[in-house]
Protein backbone atom coordinates (compact mmCIF):
# COMPACT_ATOMS: atom_id res chain seq x y z
CA UNK A 1 0.00 0.00 0.00
CA UNK A 2 1.44 3.40 -0.79
CA UNK A 3 2.51 5.66 2.15
CA UNK A 4 -0.53 8.17 3.12
CA UNK A 5 1.07 10.47 5.17
CA UNK A 6 -0.49 13.69 4.75
CA UNK A 7 1.80 16.63 2.23
CA UNK A 8 2.41 19.47 4.27
CA UNK A 9 2.10 21.64 1.10
CA UNK A 10 -0.46 21.29 -1.86
CA UNK A 11 -1.32 23.03 -5.02
CA UNK A 12 -4.65 25.04 -5.45
CA UNK A 13 -6.48 24.96 -8.75
CA UNK A 14 -8.94 27.47 -9.62
CA UNK A 15 -11.43 26.64 -11.35
CA UNK A 16 -14.35 29.74 -10.91
CA UNK A 17 -13.83 31.19 -14.19
CA UNK A 18 -15.06 27.91 -16.63
CA UNK A 19 -16.62 25.72 -13.84
CA UNK A 20 -18.13 28.86 -12.26
CA UNK A 21 -19.30 30.88 -14.75
CA UNK A 22 -20.71 28.35 -17.26
CA UNK A 23 -23.81 28.45 -14.78
CA UNK A 24 -24.43 31.63 -14.39
CA UNK A 25 -27.64 33.01 -15.90
CA UNK A 26 -25.93 36.14 -17.35
CA UNK A 27 -22.75 36.38 -19.72
CA UNK A 28 -19.88 37.57 -17.72
CA UNK A 29 -18.49 40.33 -19.95
CA UNK A 30 -14.88 39.06 -21.73
CA UNK A 31 -12.76 41.92 -20.27
CA UNK A 32 -14.31 41.45 -16.69
CA UNK A 33 -13.19 37.40 -17.03
CA UNK A 34 -9.63 38.59 -18.30
CA UNK A 35 -9.57 40.67 -15.39
CA UNK A 36 -10.16 38.05 -12.86
CA UNK A 37 -7.88 35.56 -14.69
CA UNK A 38 -5.01 38.16 -14.83
CA UNK A 39 -5.62 38.84 -10.99
CA UNK A 40 -5.84 35.56 -10.15
CA UNK A 41 -2.56 34.87 -11.96
CA UNK A 42 -0.54 36.60 -9.23
CA UNK A 43 -2.38 35.07 -6.01
CA UNK A 44 0.46 32.10 -6.08
CA UNK A 45 -2.43 29.66 -7.38
CA UNK A 46 -0.76 26.69 -9.19
CA UNK A 47 -3.30 26.39 -12.07
CA UNK A 48 -6.44 28.14 -13.80
CA UNK A 49 -8.66 26.45 -15.64
CA UNK A 50 -9.61 29.45 -18.01
CA UNK A 51 -12.34 28.65 -20.26
CA UNK A 52 -14.32 25.58 -22.34
CA UNK A 53 -13.90 25.34 -25.81
CA UNK A 54 -17.31 23.86 -26.08
CA UNK A 55 -19.94 24.65 -28.54
CA UNK A 56 -21.25 28.03 -28.11
CA UNK A 57 -24.77 26.69 -28.34
CA UNK A 58 -24.27 24.05 -25.40
CA UNK A 59 -22.46 26.86 -23.44
CA UNK A 60 -23.36 30.46 -24.23
CA UNK A 61 -21.16 31.61 -21.31
CA UNK A 62 -17.91 30.35 -22.45
CA UNK A 63 -18.78 31.65 -26.28
CA UNK A 64 -15.49 34.02 -25.64
CA UNK A 65 -13.17 31.11 -25.12
CA UNK A 66 -10.52 32.05 -28.25
CA UNK A 67 -10.90 35.60 -26.86
CA UNK A 68 -10.51 34.99 -23.45
CA UNK A 69 -7.17 32.16 -23.67
CA UNK A 70 -5.35 34.80 -26.36
CA UNK A 71 -5.71 38.01 -24.20
CA UNK A 72 -4.79 36.93 -20.54
CA UNK A 73 -1.50 38.63 -19.10
CA UNK A 74 0.41 34.59 -18.71
CA UNK A 75 2.22 34.37 -15.11
CA UNK A 76 5.58 31.93 -14.85
CA UNK A 77 4.61 29.16 -12.89
CA UNK A 78 1.14 29.52 -13.49
CA UNK A 79 -0.73 26.55 -15.49
CA UNK A 80 -3.09 27.66 -17.67
CA UNK A 81 -5.91 24.79 -18.93
CA UNK A 82 -8.96 24.77 -20.90
CA UNK A 83 -11.46 22.00 -20.66
CA UNK A 84 -12.40 20.55 -24.60
CA UNK A 85 -15.25 17.85 -25.15
CA UNK A 86 -13.28 16.51 -28.36
CA UNK A 87 -10.79 17.47 -31.47
CA UNK A 88 -12.39 20.53 -32.58
CA UNK A 89 -12.11 22.04 -29.19
CA UNK A 90 -8.53 20.20 -28.71
CA UNK A 91 -7.74 22.21 -32.25
CA UNK A 92 -8.96 25.35 -30.77
CA UNK A 93 -7.11 25.15 -27.09
CA UNK A 94 -3.79 23.78 -29.32
CA UNK A 95 -4.70 27.45 -31.28
CA UNK A 96 -4.92 29.60 -28.51
CA UNK A 97 -1.59 28.15 -26.76
CA UNK A 98 -3.55 26.23 -23.70
CA UNK A 99 -0.66 25.04 -21.33
CA UNK A 100 -2.80 21.97 -20.15
CA UNK A 101 -6.09 20.06 -21.61
CA UNK A 102 -8.60 18.67 -19.89
CA UNK A 103 -10.44 16.05 -20.70
CA UNK A 104 -13.98 14.54 -18.98
CA UNK A 105 -15.35 11.30 -18.71
CA UNK A 106 -18.37 10.61 -16.07
CA UNK A 107 -18.18 6.83 -14.94
CA UNK A 108 -21.66 6.90 -14.64
CA UNK A 109 -23.16 6.17 -18.15
CA UNK A 110 -26.36 7.75 -17.92
CA UNK A 111 -24.69 10.90 -16.58
CA UNK A 112 -22.14 10.48 -19.41
CA UNK A 113 -25.15 10.13 -21.96
CA UNK A 114 -26.70 13.39 -20.28
CA UNK A 115 -23.40 15.63 -20.28
CA UNK A 116 -21.89 14.33 -23.57
CA UNK A 117 -24.50 12.48 -25.21
CA UNK A 118 -22.01 9.68 -25.71
CA UNK A 119 -21.38 6.17 -23.93
CA UNK A 120 -18.20 5.59 -21.71
CA UNK A 121 -16.80 3.70 -24.97
CA UNK A 122 -17.80 6.10 -27.14
CA UNK A 123 -16.20 9.02 -25.26
CA UNK A 124 -12.57 7.15 -24.45
CA UNK A 125 -12.25 6.53 -28.58
CA UNK A 126 -13.00 10.22 -28.58
CA UNK A 127 -9.96 10.82 -26.38
CA UNK A 128 -7.83 8.50 -28.26
CA UNK A 129 -8.81 11.27 -30.95
CA UNK A 130 -7.82 13.75 -29.40
CA UNK A 131 -4.56 12.62 -27.78
CA UNK A 132 -3.17 11.67 -31.86
CA UNK A 133 -4.20 15.34 -32.55
CA UNK A 134 -1.95 16.56 -29.59
CA UNK A 135 0.74 14.13 -30.12
CA UNK A 136 4.47 15.78 -30.26
CA UNK A 137 2.66 19.39 -29.36
CA UNK A 138 3.99 19.85 -25.64
CA UNK A 139 0.58 19.95 -23.98
CA UNK A 140 -0.51 17.97 -21.16
CA UNK A 141 -3.59 16.28 -20.98
CA UNK A 142 -5.61 15.66 -17.56
CA UNK A 143 -7.90 12.72 -17.46
CA UNK A 144 -11.17 13.75 -15.08
CA UNK A 145 -12.99 10.88 -13.80
CA UNK A 146 -16.76 12.49 -13.49
CA UNK A 147 -19.17 10.98 -10.64
CA UNK A 148 -16.01 9.10 -9.10
CA UNK A 149 -18.07 9.41 -6.10
CA UNK A 150 -21.49 8.80 -7.26
CA UNK A 151 -23.74 9.68 -10.05
CA UNK A 152 -26.99 11.14 -9.27
CA UNK A 153 -28.92 8.47 -11.44
CA UNK A 154 -27.06 5.55 -10.61
CA UNK A 155 -25.57 5.68 -7.09
CA UNK A 156 -22.31 4.91 -5.57
CA UNK A 157 -19.86 3.94 -8.67
CA UNK A 158 -17.53 0.49 -7.98
CA UNK A 159 -13.92 0.88 -6.79
CA UNK A 160 -13.46 -1.25 -10.02
CA UNK A 161 -14.96 1.62 -12.46
CA UNK A 162 -13.18 4.33 -10.94
CA UNK A 163 -9.82 2.24 -11.69
CA UNK A 164 -10.89 0.99 -15.25
CA UNK A 165 -11.59 4.61 -15.73
CA UNK A 166 -7.92 5.92 -14.69
CA UNK A 167 -6.23 2.56 -15.96
CA UNK A 168 -7.69 3.66 -19.83
CA UNK A 169 -6.53 6.95 -19.08
CA UNK A 170 -3.57 6.61 -18.65
CA UNK A 171 -3.41 4.33 -21.13
CA UNK A 172 -3.97 6.77 -23.51
CA UNK A 173 -1.40 8.56 -22.83
CA UNK A 174 -2.97 10.98 -20.18
CA UNK A 175 -0.23 12.58 -17.67
CA UNK A 176 -2.59 13.15 -14.92
CA UNK A 177 -5.89 11.98 -13.27
CA UNK A 178 -8.83 14.03 -11.57
CA UNK A 179 -11.37 12.58 -9.23
CA UNK A 180 -14.78 14.61 -9.50
CA UNK A 181 -17.04 14.63 -6.81
CA UNK A 182 -19.51 15.91 -9.88
CA UNK A 183 -22.76 16.02 -7.79
CA UNK A 184 -21.53 16.31 -3.92
CA UNK A 185 -22.49 12.89 -3.12
CA UNK A 186 -18.91 12.19 -1.59
CA UNK A 187 -18.26 11.82 2.22
CA UNK A 188 -14.88 11.58 3.52
CA UNK A 189 -14.87 8.03 4.52
CA UNK A 190 -15.11 6.95 0.67
CA UNK A 191 -13.03 10.08 -0.33
CA UNK A 192 -10.04 8.31 1.66
CA UNK A 193 -10.76 4.82 0.72
CA UNK A 194 -11.21 6.12 -3.38
CA UNK A 195 -7.83 8.18 -2.96
CA UNK A 196 -5.91 5.41 -1.62
CA UNK A 197 -6.42 2.78 -3.96
CA UNK A 198 -6.49 4.98 -7.14
CA UNK A 199 -2.87 6.28 -5.41
CA UNK A 200 -1.61 2.75 -4.81
CA UNK A 201 -2.81 1.47 -8.14
CA UNK A 202 -0.80 4.42 -10.20
CA UNK A 203 1.88 5.67 -7.72
CA UNK A 204 3.55 8.73 -9.17
CA UNK A 205 0.58 9.76 -11.11
CA UNK A 206 -0.27 13.39 -10.11
CA UNK A 207 -3.56 13.29 -8.74
CA UNK A 208 -6.23 16.25 -8.10
CA UNK A 209 -9.27 15.93 -6.14
CA UNK A 210 -12.61 18.38 -7.13
CA UNK A 211 -15.12 18.39 -5.15
CA UNK A 212 -18.75 19.89 -5.32
CA UNK A 213 -20.49 21.31 -1.46
CA UNK A 214 -23.87 20.01 -2.15
CA UNK A 215 -24.78 18.57 1.20
CA UNK A 216 -22.16 20.87 2.92
CA UNK A 217 -18.99 18.33 3.32
CA UNK A 218 -16.45 20.05 0.62
CA UNK A 219 -13.82 20.74 3.11
CA UNK A 220 -14.65 18.00 5.68
CA UNK A 221 -13.66 15.93 2.40
CA UNK A 222 -10.43 18.21 1.42
CA UNK A 223 -9.21 16.88 4.94
CA UNK A 224 -9.80 13.76 4.01
CA UNK A 225 -7.86 13.56 0.78
CA UNK A 226 -5.05 15.24 2.45
CA UNK A 227 -5.16 12.44 5.16
CA UNK A 228 -5.11 9.98 2.18
CA UNK A 229 -2.05 11.96 0.77
CA UNK A 230 -3.16 14.09 -2.03
CA UNK A 231 -1.27 16.87 -2.90
CA UNK A 232 -4.02 18.85 -5.67
CA UNK A 233 -7.35 20.21 -5.09
CA UNK A 234 -10.02 22.02 -7.66
CA UNK A 235 -11.84 25.16 -5.96
CA UNK A 236 -13.96 27.82 -7.00
CA UNK A 237 -13.18 31.24 -5.75
CA UNK A 238 -16.80 32.16 -3.68
CA UNK A 239 -17.59 28.74 -4.00
CA UNK A 240 -19.70 29.56 -7.49
CA UNK A 241 -20.26 26.80 -10.07
CA UNK A 242 -22.16 23.39 -10.18
CA UNK A 243 -22.63 21.13 -13.21
CA UNK A 244 -25.18 22.00 -15.51
CA UNK A 245 -26.13 18.06 -16.21
CA UNK A 246 -26.22 16.71 -12.56
CA UNK A 247 -29.69 17.60 -10.92
CA UNK A 248 -28.64 19.52 -8.04
CA UNK A 249 -25.46 19.81 -8.20
CA UNK A 250 -24.72 23.24 -6.55
CA UNK A 251 -21.41 25.10 -5.90
CA UNK A 252 -17.76 24.13 -5.75
CA UNK A 253 -15.51 24.54 -2.54
CA UNK A 254 -14.86 27.64 -2.17
CA UNK A 255 -11.30 28.92 -2.95
CA UNK A 256 -10.76 30.72 -0.04
CA UNK A 257 -12.17 29.16 2.10
CA UNK A 258 -9.87 26.00 1.76
CA UNK A 259 -6.71 28.31 1.49
CA UNK A 260 -7.99 29.82 5.22
CA UNK A 261 -8.77 25.44 6.54
CA UNK A 262 -5.49 24.17 5.07
CA UNK A 263 -3.32 27.05 6.27
CA UNK A 264 -5.05 27.00 9.54
CA UNK A 265 -3.73 23.51 9.74
CA UNK A 266 -0.02 24.26 8.88
CA UNK A 267 -0.38 22.90 5.55
CA UNK A 268 1.19 25.51 2.92
CA UNK A 269 -0.61 27.12 -0.49
CA UNK A 270 1.65 29.45 -1.29
CA UNK A 271 -1.59 31.39 -2.21
CA UNK A 272 -1.99 34.87 -0.97
CA UNK A 273 -5.12 34.47 1.08
CA UNK A 274 -6.01 38.33 1.46
CA UNK A 275 -5.73 38.97 -2.33
CA UNK A 276 -8.08 36.08 -2.73
CA UNK A 277 -10.55 37.65 -0.24
CA UNK A 278 -11.04 40.60 -2.15
CA UNK A 279 -11.37 38.95 -5.50
CA UNK A 280 -13.93 37.20 -3.92
CA UNK A 281 -15.58 40.08 -2.27
CA UNK A 282 -16.07 42.07 -5.97
CA UNK A 283 -17.97 38.83 -7.29
CA UNK A 284 -21.66 39.67 -6.18
CA UNK A 285 -21.10 43.18 -8.11
CA UNK A 286 -19.60 41.27 -11.08
CA UNK A 287 -22.39 38.06 -10.76
CA UNK A 288 -25.64 40.02 -9.09
CA UNK A 289 -26.24 37.94 -6.75
CA UNK A 290 -24.36 36.30 -3.38
CA UNK A 291 -21.65 33.95 -3.36
CA UNK A 292 -21.64 30.99 -0.73
CA UNK A 293 -17.95 31.94 0.43
CA UNK A 294 -18.02 31.75 4.25
CA UNK A 295 -14.18 33.71 5.11
CA UNK A 296 -14.78 36.72 2.95
CA UNK A 297 -18.14 37.61 4.84
CA UNK A 298 -17.08 36.36 8.36
CA UNK A 299 -13.41 37.08 8.23
CA UNK A 300 -10.35 35.08 8.86
CA UNK A 301 -10.07 33.59 12.46
CA UNK A 302 -7.03 35.63 12.97
CA UNK A 303 -8.77 38.84 12.42
CA UNK A 304 -9.83 40.15 15.96
CA UNK A 305 -12.27 42.59 16.79
CA UNK A 306 -12.33 45.30 19.40
CA UNK A 307 -12.96 43.68 22.78
CA UNK A 308 -16.38 45.35 24.06
CA UNK A 309 -16.68 47.90 26.86
CA UNK A 310 -17.18 46.47 30.67
CA UNK A 311 -20.48 47.98 31.61
CA UNK A 312 -21.02 48.35 35.14
CA UNK A 313 -24.02 48.89 37.33
CA UNK A 314 -24.08 51.29 39.74
CA UNK A 315 -24.96 49.71 43.36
Amino acid sequence: MIQTTSPRRVQINEVAVRDGFQSEPLFVPTEDKIRLIDALSKTGLSKIEVTSFVSPKAIPNLRDAAEVMQAISRQPGVTYVALVPNEKGAERALACSADEINLVMSIGESHNLANMRMTCAQSLQQFGRVMALLAGSGIKVNGTIATAFGCPFEGEQPLERILWAAGEYLALGMHSLTLADTTGMAHPAQVRQVCQVVRAAHPGVPLTVHFHNTRGMGLANVMAAVGAGVDSFDASLGGIGGCPYAPGATGNICTEDTVHMLEACGIATGVDLDALLALSRGLPELLGHPVPGQVAQAGKRTDLRPRPAICTTPA
